[in-house]
């Protein structure tokens, strides 16, 4: 296991945890201000229930692929995320996330339905986390450890506790799922 601890606690994590929260509400900002009036009125007339397995079943191939992935990778990441690191659990299963996130990255350029067929402005993140992942893998294979784990954590948080945020946008499919 590394000396390193695994959690952040500079300044200069703060800052750019804060610079990352910004660019991503800017762009949401950006996503959402046309259909502003749309998702409120969706917001209003939701209601919590059983997930819709009918709605999931008609989705598309490629957004089935990536919400199983995402979903998968959520659940690996967090117990990652609990988990001694440097063990060979980290280790094996740290190749497994890898290849789940790219797998939910890569399943979103065949997802373009929220912009009438081209891709939007949420695929920044797909190219952002496409950057990133090989980099932490690097960084691991380096041992240098500090770059390693925020890349890491950055996707993880980033890429996944944003994200899950931005899924539950009324009118969306996970919003459909469980409010439609």
């Amino acid at each position: 296991m590394s000396p390193v601890s695994q959690t952040p606690g500079r300044s200069r994590d703060a800052s750019r945890w804060a610079l990352a929260f910004g660019f991503t509400a800017a762009i949401l900002l950006i996503v959402m201000t046309p259909a502003r009036e749309l998702v409120s009125r969706a917001a209003r007339a939701g209601r919590l229930h059983a997930p819709d397995l009918a709605f999931l079943g008609g989705l598309s191939p490629a957004t089935k692929v990536h919400l199983a992935a995402a979903l998968a990778a959520l659940v690996l990441g967090a117990a990652l995320m609990a988990a001694r690191k440097g063990r060979t659990f980290h280790r094996t299963a740290g190749w497994a996330w890898v290849a789940l996130v790219a797998v939910t990255a890569g399943s979103t350029f065949f997802i373009t339905s929220l912009n009438h067929g081209r891709w939007s402005l949420l695929h920044l993140f797909t190219g952002w986390t496409l950057i990133v992942l090989p980099l932490a893998v690097f960084w691991a294979r380096r041992h240098q450890v500090t770059k390693h784990r925020r890349n890491m954590m950055g996707l993880f948080y980033g890429g996944f506790a944003i994200n899950l945020f931005i899924a539950f946008i009324p009118g969306r499919a996970l919003w459909q799922v469980f409010f439609g």
